[in-house]
């Protein structure tokens, strides 16, 4: 099913995605390789395109760094022909990657993640479909969010909110906050039933309305020249606007960009895969070979 009621009873299809790929320390992410679950080496941009056709995307606009597009056409692999590509020159933050996709998407709803994540699913349906299923259900902007511990927070967009009722794992967003310290999220952010010291984080996925587009260029006409514009701040000012929903997927989120992110997220592919005897073997070998220890100083011991 990929039809929505929205904006006044109009049936539309959620075709098109957003995958925002220009931060200067991000740019490379997406063009390196790991093995998925199937043992098959692909880019971590190809992971990302799989998980969004699965969805049912048609067209996927990518916004990237200047001179960037052969690269990137190489890394999506037989997705390549699907691809449209935005430059982001004279770059004004996350919220201004995302407009330079806004004449690509006619005012239509859209799928969009971030490159410098990877999605495992715990489900029989990927992370994205998941969440376009939500946003065709309910007729309205999703966010994906991951139940995340207290000393985690300052790296996310966390959510506040409450439950929906008869809903599993499905929340009403009533305010978004980025990187929260622990203080505000304590005062903010707190949602019936989670675990104590746990608050719902942004998972780097969302399908949102064009209300968003609108949020986002009044964003950017009112902010001082040569400052950025962030997403989240956009998307608490869409929990004021229309109703916005936050879905708690099935499935992990696993950031790239950090020290051995993408260490820990072909671990995850690994284990969950048909190699997974092998790398287990593996670890169990490395850790019993007894390899010298830094001692920090730069010598070994």
């Amino acid at each position: 099913m990929d039809l929505c009621v929205f904006g006044g009873g109009l049936a539309m299809k959620i075709r098109k995605a957003v995958i925002t790929a220009a931060g200067a320390q991000h740019a490379s992410l997406p063009l390196q390789t790991l093995v998925d679950r199937a043992g098959e080496v692909r880019t971590a941009l190809r992971l990302t395109l799989d998980e969004v056709v699965a969805a049912g995307v048609e067209e996927i606009a990518l916004v990237i760094r200047p001179g960037q597009r052969e690269s990137y056409s190489t890394a999506a692999g037989g997705h390549a022909s699907r691809l449209v590509f935005f430059e982001q020159t004279h770059p004004r933050g996350y919220g201004d990657a995302i407009l330079r996709a806004a004449d690509f998407l006619s005012g239509e709803p859209f799928l969009h993640l971030v490159s410098d994540h990877l999605y495992l699913s715990r489900s029989d349906r990927l992370c994205a479909e998941q969440l376009v299923d939500a946003a065709v259900r309910h007729g309205c902007s999703v966010s994906a969010i991951q139940p995340t511990r207290e000393n985690e927070i300052v790296h996310f967009g966390t959510v506040g909110g409450t439950p929906v009722s008869n809903e599993a794992r499905l929340y009403e967003v009533s305010t978004v906050v980025e990187k929260p310290t622990p203080t505000v999220a304590e005062q903010k952010l707190i949602v019936a039933g989670q675990r104590a010291g746990h608050y719902l984080c942004l998972f780097g996925m969302h399908v949102l309305t064009p209300t968003v587009i609108t949020i986002l260029r009044a964003a950017l006409a009112a902010a001082p020249a040569n400052t950025g514009i962030d997403l989240s701040s956009s998307l608490n000012r869409l929990a004021s606007t229309e109703r916005y929903l936050a879905l708690a997927v099935q499935g992990s989120r696993y950031n790239i960009s950090e020290k051995y992110g993408l260490l820990i997220a072909q671990l995850a592919f690994g284990l969950s895969g048909v190699d997974r005897e092998r790398i287990l073997s593996e670890l169990v070998h490395l850790l019993a070979s007894g390899q010298p220890q830094s001692t920090g100083g730069g010598r070994l011991s």
